[in-house]
C-alpha cells in the first residue's frame, strides 16, 4: 500500500513539474538588438527609444552577435533560441535600415524562463 501509495505521489509530481513548465505562445514585436547592448539601452530613461537608435553594425560585430541577439520590447530584452539567433542574424543583413530593424516574433516561451523565446517566425513589424 505505501509502495503504490509513493508511486502515486511521484507520478503525480512529475505531471506538476510538466504542467510548470509548460510553454505557452508568445508574440513579440519590438527591435533587433544583441544582449551585450541590452543592458544599457534598458538603463536609459526612454530604453524603447534607445532601442531603435541601435545600429544594425553594431548587433552585427562579432563580439556583439556572439553575446546573442534579441527583441527589445517592453523595457525587456527577449533573448532569441539559437534558431532565432541565426533567423536575426540573416534578417540583420538582408535589411536596408541602418538603425532601428523591428520586428515581430511569434514562438513560444517557458513559463520558468518568459524572456527566452523558441522562434516560430521572424518577420518585419508593420
Amino acid at each position: 500500500m505505501k509502495k503504490s501509495l509513493a508511486l502515486v505521489l511521484a507520478a503525480l509530481l512529475c505531471l506538476s513539474i510538466f504542467a510548470v513548465a509548460k510553454p505557452k505562445k508568445t508574440k513579440v514585436t519590438g527591435f533587433l538588438i544583441d544582449k551585450a547592448c541590452s543592458g544599457n539601452v534598458a538603463k536609459k530613461d526612454n530604453p524603447m527609444e534607445a532601442a531603435a537608435g541601435h545600429t544594425k553594425k553594431c548587433a552585427l560585430m562579432e563580439k556583439c552577435v556572439a553575446s546573442g541577439l534579441g527583441v527589445f520590447a517592453d523595457g525587456k530584452f527577449y533573448e532569441l533560441d539559437d534558431k532565432g539567433k541565426e533567423m536575426a542574424k540573416a534578417f540583420l543583413e538582408k535589411s536596408t535600415l541602418d538603425k532601428g530593424v523591428k520586428v515581430t516574433v511569434d514562438g513560444t516561451a517557458d513559463e520558468a524562463a518568459p524572456t527566452v523565446i523558441t522562434v516560430k517566425k521572424l518577420v518585419a513589424a508593420k
